[in-house]
Protein backbone atom coordinates (compact mmCIF):
# COMPACT_ATOMS: atom_id res chain seq x y z
CA UNK A 1 0.00 0.00 0.00
CA UNK A 2 1.50 3.39 -0.82
CA UNK A 3 1.65 6.27 1.57
CA UNK A 4 -1.02 8.20 0.11
CA UNK A 5 -3.52 5.26 0.27
CA UNK A 6 -2.36 4.66 3.64
CA UNK A 7 -2.79 8.22 4.91
CA UNK A 8 -6.55 8.26 3.26
CA UNK A 9 -7.47 5.57 5.26
CA UNK A 10 -5.93 7.25 8.19
CA UNK A 11 -8.17 10.11 7.18
CA UNK A 12 -11.00 7.96 7.12
CA UNK A 13 -10.73 6.40 10.57
CA UNK A 14 -9.71 10.22 12.19
CA UNK A 15 -13.05 11.10 10.85
CA UNK A 16 -14.73 8.34 11.47
CA UNK A 17 -13.78 8.09 15.25
CA UNK A 18 -14.45 12.18 15.46
CA UNK A 19 -18.22 11.99 14.67
CA UNK A 20 -18.28 8.55 16.59
CA UNK A 21 -17.05 10.37 19.86
CA UNK A 22 -19.34 13.54 19.15
CA UNK A 23 -22.24 11.57 18.99
CA UNK A 24 -21.50 9.90 21.58
CA UNK A 25 -21.10 12.95 23.95
CA UNK A 26 -24.19 14.88 22.65
CA UNK A 27 -25.48 16.49 25.94
CA UNK A 28 -29.22 14.84 25.46
CA UNK A 29 -30.57 11.38 26.69
CA UNK A 30 -29.81 8.10 23.98
CA UNK A 31 -33.29 8.15 23.17
CA UNK A 32 -32.64 11.59 21.89
CA UNK A 33 -29.73 10.80 20.13
CA UNK A 34 -30.93 7.90 18.39
CA UNK A 35 -33.79 9.38 17.10
CA UNK A 36 -32.02 11.82 15.75
CA UNK A 37 -29.42 10.22 13.53
CA UNK A 38 -32.21 7.38 13.13
CA UNK A 39 -33.88 10.53 11.57
CA UNK A 40 -30.93 11.71 9.97
CA UNK A 41 -30.37 8.45 7.98
CA UNK A 42 -33.94 8.49 7.11
CA UNK A 43 -33.58 11.64 5.25
CA UNK A 44 -30.43 11.05 3.59
CA UNK A 45 -31.94 8.20 2.18
CA UNK A 46 -34.51 10.97 0.26
CA UNK A 47 -33.66 12.31 -2.90
CA UNK A 48 -34.26 15.99 -1.54
CA UNK A 49 -30.73 17.29 -0.95
CA UNK A 50 -31.17 21.07 -0.94
CA UNK A 51 -33.95 20.26 1.72
CA UNK A 52 -32.78 17.47 3.90
CA UNK A 53 -31.57 19.83 6.54
CA UNK A 54 -34.69 21.55 6.79
CA UNK A 55 -36.76 18.46 6.66
CA UNK A 56 -34.39 16.68 9.31
CA UNK A 57 -34.60 19.47 12.03
CA UNK A 58 -38.28 19.63 12.07
CA UNK A 59 -38.57 15.66 11.86
CA UNK A 60 -36.32 16.22 15.04
CA UNK A 61 -38.71 18.83 16.87
CA UNK A 62 -41.61 16.90 15.69
CA UNK A 63 -40.39 13.65 17.26
CA UNK A 64 -38.23 14.95 20.07
CA UNK A 65 -34.88 14.07 18.36
CA UNK A 66 -31.64 15.30 19.07
CA UNK A 67 -30.79 18.01 15.60
CA UNK A 68 -26.95 17.81 15.93
CA UNK A 69 -26.97 14.15 15.45
CA UNK A 70 -30.03 14.38 12.99
CA UNK A 71 -28.13 16.71 11.10
CA UNK A 72 -24.99 14.12 10.92
CA UNK A 73 -26.94 11.70 10.09
CA UNK A 74 -27.63 13.26 7.23
CA UNK A 75 -24.40 13.11 5.29
CA UNK A 76 -25.44 9.44 4.56
CA UNK A 77 -25.69 10.54 1.48
CA UNK A 78 -22.71 12.84 0.85
CA UNK A 79 -21.27 14.80 -1.97
CA UNK A 80 -18.59 12.44 -2.91
CA UNK A 81 -20.59 9.10 -3.50
CA UNK A 82 -24.53 11.20 -4.29
CA UNK A 83 -24.30 10.07 -8.03
CA UNK A 84 -24.11 6.39 -7.19
CA UNK A 85 -25.84 6.56 -4.18
CA UNK A 86 -29.08 8.41 -6.06
CA UNK A 87 -28.73 6.06 -8.94
CA UNK A 88 -28.79 2.94 -6.20
CA UNK A 89 -31.94 4.41 -4.76
CA UNK A 90 -33.60 4.41 -8.77
CA UNK A 91 -32.49 0.81 -9.32
CA UNK A 92 -34.45 -0.35 -5.92
CA UNK A 93 -37.28 1.92 -7.04
CA UNK A 94 -37.44 0.80 -10.43
CA UNK A 95 -38.21 -2.58 -9.41
CA UNK A 96 -40.97 -1.72 -7.25
CA UNK A 97 -42.78 0.54 -9.47
CA UNK A 98 -45.22 -0.33 -12.39
CA UNK A 99 -44.04 2.42 -15.12
CA UNK A 100 -40.44 1.81 -17.26
CA UNK A 101 -38.69 4.90 -16.02
CA UNK A 102 -36.16 7.00 -18.28
CA UNK A 103 -32.81 4.97 -18.07
CA UNK A 104 -29.80 6.52 -17.58
CA UNK A 105 -25.56 5.76 -16.41
CA UNK A 106 -24.60 7.23 -13.39
CA UNK A 107 -20.98 7.56 -15.83
CA UNK A 108 -22.40 9.90 -18.36
CA UNK A 109 -24.89 11.27 -16.43
CA UNK A 110 -25.87 14.86 -17.29
CA UNK A 111 -28.46 17.26 -15.75
CA UNK A 112 -30.71 17.69 -18.89
CA UNK A 113 -31.07 14.20 -18.62
CA UNK A 114 -32.15 14.79 -14.82
CA UNK A 115 -34.53 17.30 -15.86
CA UNK A 116 -36.11 15.72 -18.85
CA UNK A 117 -36.90 12.69 -16.69
CA UNK A 118 -38.59 15.05 -14.17
CA UNK A 119 -40.85 13.63 -11.99
CA UNK A 120 -40.87 9.57 -12.82
CA UNK A 121 -37.21 9.29 -12.18
CA UNK A 122 -37.96 11.20 -8.67
CA UNK A 123 -40.52 9.29 -7.55
CA UNK A 124 -38.43 6.62 -8.53
CA UNK A 125 -35.92 8.17 -6.42
CA UNK A 126 -38.18 8.55 -3.47
CA UNK A 127 -39.53 4.81 -3.45
CA UNK A 128 -36.52 3.65 -3.42
CA UNK A 129 -35.06 6.04 -0.39
CA UNK A 130 -38.48 4.99 1.55
CA UNK A 131 -37.97 1.29 0.99
CA UNK A 132 -33.50 1.41 1.96
CA UNK A 133 -34.53 4.41 4.35
CA UNK A 134 -36.86 2.49 6.89
CA UNK A 135 -35.10 -0.41 7.60
CA UNK A 136 -31.74 1.68 8.30
CA UNK A 137 -33.30 4.46 10.32
CA UNK A 138 -34.59 1.57 12.15
CA UNK A 139 -31.42 -0.58 12.54
CA UNK A 140 -29.85 3.09 13.15
CA UNK A 141 -32.15 4.20 16.05
CA UNK A 142 -31.31 0.44 17.96
CA UNK A 143 -27.45 0.59 16.91
CA UNK A 144 -27.34 4.01 17.84
CA UNK A 145 -29.25 3.60 21.47
CA UNK A 146 -27.71 1.07 22.99
CA UNK A 147 -24.04 2.40 21.81
CA UNK A 148 -24.97 5.12 23.41
CA UNK A 149 -25.96 3.83 26.65
CA UNK A 150 -23.22 1.17 26.64
CA UNK A 151 -20.73 4.27 25.93
CA UNK A 152 -21.92 6.14 28.75
CA UNK A 153 -22.03 3.07 31.74
CA UNK A 154 -18.15 2.16 30.23
CA UNK A 155 -16.87 5.99 30.39
CA UNK A 156 -18.86 6.31 33.85
CA UNK A 157 -16.89 3.32 35.37
CA UNK A 158 -13.46 4.63 33.77
CA UNK A 159 -14.48 7.69 35.50
CA UNK A 160 -15.33 6.41 39.05
CA UNK A 161 -12.31 4.17 38.64
CA UNK A 162 -10.33 6.77 38.30
CA UNK A 163 -11.41 8.95 41.37
CA UNK A 164 -11.24 5.69 43.94
CA UNK A 165 -7.48 5.25 42.81
CA UNK A 166 -6.50 9.01 43.14
CA UNK A 167 -8.81 9.76 46.32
Amino acid sequence: MNKNRTSRWVRLKRWTRYHYLRIMRLAATPHSIAMGLALGIFVGFLPIIPFQTIVVLALAFVFRGNKIAAALGTWISNPVDLPFFYYGLYLVGSLVLPFAGPGFDPHHLEMKQLIEAGWELFAMMLTGGLILGIPASVITYFATSKAVSVYRKRRMLRMLKKRTHIG
